[in-house]
């Protein structure tokens, strides 16, 4: 479902684990992992994530390398990447942004700030240029979400399209507000709540329906050209 997608890069097992938990708890991101700078050439193509977390000190392909490699393919070739290192001094700060690294997340990481940093970094490597892939993922979650309306009127799919559509909501919550898109925000929050309160067995008849058609109409007017956070961006630049 519709979420920032961050790719983590790193040789160590158990930062990976502990990046990869500590991200998963907000409902804005979608993590995945991988363990060097090849296997995250493959993957960013395949996925294309919204921003790469990659370790400096790697074998074979350190940070660097990689990102050198990433500014090579046409898929990733503007993907924000922010190294983590515990080289976070001054010298190394500037030599790393001369690369083109978005920034630096200093090792080793609070778990507890890591979801804070990982925005602030978005921020500076500006929603604007995120926006387009982001709208993209969303309309296509939309049409599955549509799928998913249909399905609750059939008993024996009802349960699972719930389930779902309950995940949809829950990870639309936070990505949408990241990038400003408030009324989509506040209405896959409504929906999340319809689902939760449904699964436990507290059954309004129409509200699901209710909720999934107003979050539709959110997402369709947030994607439109002439959409209020258009306005927003252009008043920035």
């Amino acid at each position: 479902m519709t979420s920032l997608r961050i790719l983590h890069v790193d040789d160590e097992p158990d930062i990976r684990e502990v990046v990869e938990l500590s991200l998963g708890l907000d409902p804005a991101f979608s993590v995945r992992s991988c363990a060097s700078g090849a296997d995250a050439l493959v993957m960013a193509a395949e996925w294309s994530p919204d921003m790469i977390l990659c370790d400096v000190m790697m074998p074979v392909m350190d940070g660097p390398a990689t990102l050198a490699r990433l500014r090579e393919c046409p898929h990733t070739v503007n993907t924000p990447v922010v190294f983590m290192t515990a080289r976070a001094q001054t010298r190394e700060l500037e030599y790393f942004k001369s690369l083109g690294a978005t920034g630096v997340i200093p090792k080793p990481c609070d778990p507890l700030t890591l979801t804070n940093a990982v925005r602030g970094h978005l921020r500076s490597a500006g929603l604007a240029a995120l926006r387009g892939g982001f709208v993209r993922r969303m309309r296509t979650d939309a049409a599955t979400l549509t799928e998913l309306r249909s399905s609750l009127t059939n008993e024996e799919s009802s349960l699972r399209a719930l389930e779902r559509i309950k995940a949809f909501a829950h990870a639309l919550v936070g990505s949408a507000g990241i990038f400003g898109f408030r009324d989509v925000s506040q209405a896959a929050s409504a929906l999340e709540t319809t689902a939760i309160a449904q699964l436990a067995g507290n059954y309004i008849p129409g509200k699901i329906e209710g909720d999934i058609d107003l979050l539709l109409d959110c997402i369709e007017h947030a994607a439109a050209p002439d959409s209020c956070y258009c306005e927003v961006i252009r008043a920035q630049d």
